[in-house]
């Protein structure tokens, strides 16, 4: 029996005979069903439409789909020396893109920002060994395909390794998080954020949401919260959730300029 893909928001569901009902995180207040109403394509019949590549984005290497697919993040890898962290993830694993991942070191763990990002996270666990995926246990309601690698991590930080820290700032979700890589950006620290923070289409800002296609912005105090658990995180390049959706330099006075912009504009 196949495995079901939301195609909305390209989470991945359990084997069965015919496709789910529904999908819980569509039918959230922060996402949307789709027009035409809820479809879901089986995991060969997405593996026939689309491929995945993987490129350099800014010094890490990414994996996106073509043709571009539900919300159309891209996954990123965070080198370490016994292996990958998967930030975010994507709809499917391919054997192409699998070697590609191997060739680099293979995976030692996969972390996701939220749900709308869950994507095939169980499949690219088995396919290396069954590696742990972090999700923060916040928002455990809205896992859609159960699997015992799934770590529900709790609190505010969690550390995957001595370089790689996950941090919960909420906002987006409750338990919306981002990644610090303290050896990124030549060793002046990276925030991989998602869209929890959002960079903006200039590239020079960031921006925060509850709501991004039903545009409901995010209040003040989920914002000042964000700002106060990043500030004393050392980075100097902020990586978003799409290719090129990043700040390349300056990013830490950047994040402190977009919250003062933000809260001034909600005023």
């Amino acid at each position: 029996m196949p495995l079901w893909t939301c195609e909305t928001c390209g989470a991945q569901f359990p084997s069965r005979g015919a496709p789910p009902d529904s999908c819980p995180i569509c039918e959230d207040e922060r996402q949307f069903v789709n027009w035409k109403g809820q479809t879901f394509l089986a995991r060969e019949e997405l593996a026939r439409r689309h491929r995945l590549v993987g490129r350099d984005d800014l010094g890490l290497t990414g994996i996106g789909m073509e043709p571009s697919f539900a919300i159309g993040q891209r996954a990123l890898l965070v080198p370490q020396d016994d292996g990958c962290v998967m930030w975010d993830c994507i709809p499917l694993a391919t054997d192409e893109a699998i070697q590609h991942v191997a060739a680099l070191g293979g995976l030692k763990a996969i972390a996701i920002s939220h749900p709308h990002y869950y994507g095939a996270v169980a499949d690219w666990s088995e396919t290396f060994g069954g590696v742990p995926v972090y999700l923060h246990a916040d928002d455990s309601a809205f896992v859609t395909r159960p699997h015992p690698a799934i770590v529900h991590w709790t609190g505010e930080r969690h550390r995957i390794t001595d370089d790689v820290q996950l941090l919960r700032t909420g906002g987006h979700f409750a338990g919306a998080t981002m990644l610090h890589y303290r050896r990124g950006a030549d060793g002046k620290g990276a925030l991989l954020t998602g869209d929890i923070a959002q960079v903006t289409m200039d590239r020079r800002f960031v921006s925060f949401m509850y709501s991004y296609p039903n545009y409901m912005p995010l209040g003040a105090a989920a914002v000042r919260r964000i700002a106060a658990a990043v500030e004393p995180l050392a980075f100097d390049r902020i990586y978003g959730a799409w290719w090129g959706r990043n700040i390349a330099s300056g990013a830490k006075a950047a994040f402190a300029a977009s919250v003062a912009r933000y809260l001034a504009a909600i005023a």
